[in-house]
């Protein structure tokens, strides 16, 4: 099966320095392409730079869905092995636990996770110490927590700076603040990509990987993707003698730890106290920020003092029906997009199979139920 133009393309432009961005500039170079790399600020100052980036397929999602991500934890897998004891790549499982209300779920989770083979324990919170450490289990709900112990996380702009250098050597070209892009369309075909800074390469393929982003680029050209994007804050702590290594989803807090011993987390209510300026800036309350600690340290063991290094918030990448945007979009020859929520875990694979589809025109059947024109067939079906 073929896309609906089969793509001869030798000039690859990508705009986007996140991770599925430089993912699939990497894997196109590794295919022979020509490839150029542009991104509007740093790389990795985007999504990619403020994501608890936690790798796993956990809970409830379509089958497809799961397969892929699945897929894609492989892959870490096997750069793990490549990078044994590497800081910021680490398979230390995942722990999550409900509130102790109706909204509790952790039974369900448990059976399906069972059902589709995802490996999965059902725990009681005196036993949680027994597979993983440094987590209070007084804070864990009565009716116990699940440890995934195939889970893990990675520090992305560890990863993005690893793949940049291995781009550079295979004879890829990188652009930084190059401000703005967009994507140079002539005779009803991508052709380049031109740059706020004024800079123009042509191309006979174009990917726009730019996160949240990506639906506006998408609309100018015609196409709807719809999105649910929020704003994210992501908050750092100092070092401390850290003892967790599993990453833990639990009612108030998620959180990891980071490579120099601090850890990471974000929640669903910290996103909703922040305030967003019309400059697309945000606004924290420090109030937030004091609680967000205060939260993670209340599942942790002994409760450490947490104290606040640093902070991020920005738009989070989430399409509209939840699951990944991947592919061209339809009568556009040379024009494709990647736009995730799962872009750690699907970081890798992604890059992988878009960059394929881009240089061989052949459609991954991986990829089927991802593409930008499901959003147009929703919303012809919606009409008629």
């Amino acid at each position: 099966m073929h896309l609906t133009a089969p793509s001869s393309a030798k000039r690859v432009a990508v705009i986007g320095g996140g991770i599925f961005g430089v993912s699939s500039a990497f894997h196109l170079a590794r295919l022979g392409v020509h490839v150029t790399l542009v991104t509007e600020g740093a790389l990795a100052s985007g999504a990619s730079g403020r994501s608890l980036a936690w790798l796993n397929s956990a809970r409830f999602r379509s089958a497809e869905y799961h397969r892929l991500r699945v897929i894609g934890i492989d892959r870490y897998r096997t750069l793990a092995s490549r990078n044994e004891g590497a800081a910021w790549l680490r398979f230390d499982g995942g722990l999550t636990w409900d509130a102790d209300d109706a909204s509790n779920r952790i039974a369900e989770a448990y059976a399906h996770e069972q059902a589709i083979g995802y490996d999965c324990q059902l725990l009681d919170a005196a036993d949680v110490a027994k597979v993983t450490p440094g987590i209070n289990a007084a804070a864990i709900s009565r009716q116990g927590a699940i440890f995934n112990p195939g889970e893990g996380w990675v520090d992305l702009p560890s990863l993005i700076d690893i793949l940049v250098q291995e781009f550079k050597t295979l004879g890829g070209q990188v652009v930084t603040h190059a401000g703005k892009a967009v994507v140079d369309t002539k005779a009803g075909r991508a052709a380049g990509v031109l740059t706020a800074n004024g800079m123009h390469m042509e191309a006979d393929a174009v990917l726009v990987a730019t996160g949240a982003a990506v639906p506006d680029m998408a609309k100018q050209a015609g196409h709807i993707i719809a999105d649910d994007t929020p704003i994210a804050l992501l908050v750092k702590s100092k070092p401390f003698k850290l003892a967790v290594r599993a990453v833990l989803n639990t009612p108030n807090v998620a959180l990891r730890p980071t490579p120099d011993g601090a850890i990471v987390c974000d929640s669903a209510w910290s996103e909703e106290e922040l305030n967003r300026g019309s400059d697309g800036t945000c606004e924290v309350k420090d109030e937030t920020l004091r609680r967000l600690l205060s939260e993670a340290s209340n599942v942790l063991e002994g409760n450490p003092a947490l104290e606040l290094e640093s902070y991020h918030c920005g738009p989070k990448p989430v399409p509209g029906d939840g699951e990944s945007v991947i592919g061209p979009l339809e009568g556009i020859p040379g024009y494709f997009v990647a736009f995730s929520h799962s872009g750690a875990t699907l970081g890798l694979i992604t890059g992988e199979l878009v960059a394929r589809e881009i240089v061989t025109g052949e459609m991954s059947p991986l990829l089927a139920n991802f593409r930008p024109a499901r959003f147009a067939q929703k919303s012809q079906a919606l009409a008629s």
